[in-house]
């Protein structure tokens, strides 16, 4: 079953991918040696040459190792949206043989005081606007927590005028930021410290992006410099990119869609990447058209959005070649509407953040619809029965596993979370994604179900209990349950059966909830819907029967 889908594979794309043995940051030194005066990133407008890319990258990790006390394999937190100063913050870390653990920017502080916790880390890299959600994790006297904050205006990178109707936040002047460890960005790159050697191997941790789960709290999955440029490598060859080649990055580059596919992988082949910090339909048509963009990542609420603008006919989106995502299956309609629109299909894949991006892409030639895909490069993927792990024929429903070199280590500092997410079949190491599918007689992937709790909200993963966790804070809450709601433009939502403690019945309402979930996690994982009952249905074990609150 594992061939049948060799007949559909990319036209002359070897079945196997020879990965280079070298630190992630070395992309970037190649890169700048073979392109220096080429743009790596433009910035609603402003060009940066992998030239510049590069001094600044070594600037900034010169920095981090003579100012801030980072050796190898030290975590550093990178907490921001897209823009020229994640990419270089990404690879000074990189530089810095130090590993990089990218935070989303919608998380407020009780969210960030686990990865702080958790990580060890004593750095942060913050934009301006966010640097009130990193004060209070600020390191007291001997205890741990941050001792160095690196404060980013995003406006120090617009320096060419341009008619972009560029957000607020990005705009904003540089204000003085004082306090004990923080440094503005100007400041840091004026000390012009130099790095040492470059020492990290192909096989030293590189990325851990987090990820939640069934247990609430998240997890750092543990990726190396290897397993990074396996899926950087492997997705620009799949869709034949090269280094003429313009990316519009607007996924953001903190989940690992976005890093790979906007930054990593165009880094790899001495791309153009064009950045946005954030979705804007008109913006996106507008940089497609002016920097005559071939290849974006969007997911399929930005492509519903984007064809939906009254305005999208207005734009020249002829220079589109390839238009990739995943994270929810695009509606038949709307995939219809972009072939007629821009005569190209919509390509979906599949990924997680334990295998740093895509374990499944279609085939460009030979897409087919709401499909996870087909297993890319060196990738073994089976459906098995979750409860005696024996391999499931064809359409056969079962869990997906995969076996393949972009797999993380295992999640950082759990091993008990380790052990559980992997099995063993036929002497490989299999990780077990959670994900309810079947493959079809053409050996593509199909998912149905999820054997996990998970709420897939306009494309970001929301694990239940870690709502949970979080709303249990609020003083009114006796029970919560959080399930997955519906919602007419983000398909699923977040939604919250709350049981309100004695005698509260009357002084707190739904929409008091839903505002107070709102000020204390990241808006994308907030409960919209809030519902009261009497009582939550258990088990006879006294297990909460979430399934009975699942909208249908």
């Amino acid at each position: 079953m594992q061939e049948r889908h060799a007949q559909f594979w990319p036209r002359g794309l070897p079945r196997h991918l020879t990965v280079p043995d070298t630190n992630l940051f070395y992309n970037l030194e190649v890169s700048s040696a073979r392109y220096p005066n080429k743009p790596a990133l433009v910035f609603y407008d402003t060009p940066i040459s992998y030239a510049e890319l590069k001094n600044e990258v070594e600037r900034v990790a010169g920095y981090l190792q003579q100012a801030c006390g980072v050796r190898q394999g030290d975590r550093v937190l990178l907490y921001m949206q897209n823009s020229p100063q994640f990419v270089i913050a990404y690879y000074a870390i990189l530089r810095a043989n130090a590993v990089v653990v990218p935070v989303n920017p919608m998380n407020l502080t009780e969210e960030l005081r686990h990865y702080v916790s958790d990580t060890g880390a004593s750095t942060i890299f913050v934009p301006q606007d966010l640097y009130p959600q990193v004060a209070p994790l600020m390191a007291q006297l001997s205890e741990p927590g941050l001792r160095h904050v690196l404060v980013a205006a995003y406006s120090d990178y617009l320096k060419t005028p341009t008619d972009l109707a560029i957000p607020e936040f990005v705009t904003a002047p540089r204000r003085a930021i004082e306090g004990e460890g923080v440094v503005q960005w100007n400041a840091m790159l004026a000390q012009d410290h130099r790095p040492g050697p470059l020492t990290a191997g192909p096989g030293e941790l590189c990325v851990m992006p987090y990820t939640s789960g069934t247990t609430g709290l998240p997890k750092g999955c543990m990726h190396t410099h290897r397993s990074v440029m396996y899926n950087a490598l492997a997705g620009m060859q799949w869709f034949g990119s090269q280094q003429d080649s313009i990316a519009l990055s607007v996924l953001p580059l903190f989940h690992v869609t976005g890093m790979q596919g906007g930054m990593n992988g165009p880094i790899f082949a001495g791309a153009t990447v064009v950045l946005m910090a954030r979705w804007d339909r008109d913006m996106a048509a507008e940089c497609i058209r002016r920097h005559r963009v071939n290849a974006t990542q969007l997911i399929s609420t930005m492509v519903i959005d984007l064809l939906s603008s009254p305005r999208v006919m207005e734009y020249d989106l002829s220079s589109i070649r390839r238009l990739s995502g995943g994270g929810a299956a695009m509606p038949e309609a709307i995939a219809r509407k972009m072939q007629e629109l821009l005569g190209i299909d919509y390509i979906e894949g599949y990924g997680m953040s334990e295998t740093i991006a895509p374990t499944h892409v279609n085939p460009p030639e030979r897409p087919k619809k709401q499909c996870l895909g087909i297993p890319i490069q060196d990738v073994d993927a089976r459906v098995i029965d979750a409860d005696t792990f024996a391999t499931l024929g064809v359409d056969e429903v079962g869990e997906i596993v995969v076996h393949g070199p972009q797999v993380m280590l295992g999640y950082w500092n759990n091993e008990d979370a380790t052990r559980e997410a992997f099995i063993e079949i036929d002497g490989k190491r299999f990780l077990r994604t959670g994900d309810i599918g079947k493959v079809d007689e053409d050996g593509y992937f199909f998912m149905t179900d999820r054997l996990k709790r998970m709420i897939n909200a306009s494309g970001y993963k929301v694990w239940p209990a870690e709502v949970e966790a979080l709303m249990y804070r609020h003083p009114a809450i006796r029970e919560v349950c959080v399930v997955s709601g519906v919602d007419a433009r983000r398909g699923e939502t977040v939604k919250a059966v709350v049981v309100l403690k004695d005698g509260l019945h009357g002084q707190v309402t739904e929409q008091d909830i839903v505002e107070w979930s709102h000020a204390n996690m990241a808006a994308y994982k907030s409960p919209r819907i809030v519902e009261f009952r009497e009582a939550l249905p258990k088990s006879g074990t006294g297990k909460v029967q979430w399934r009975a609150l699942q909208d249908r």
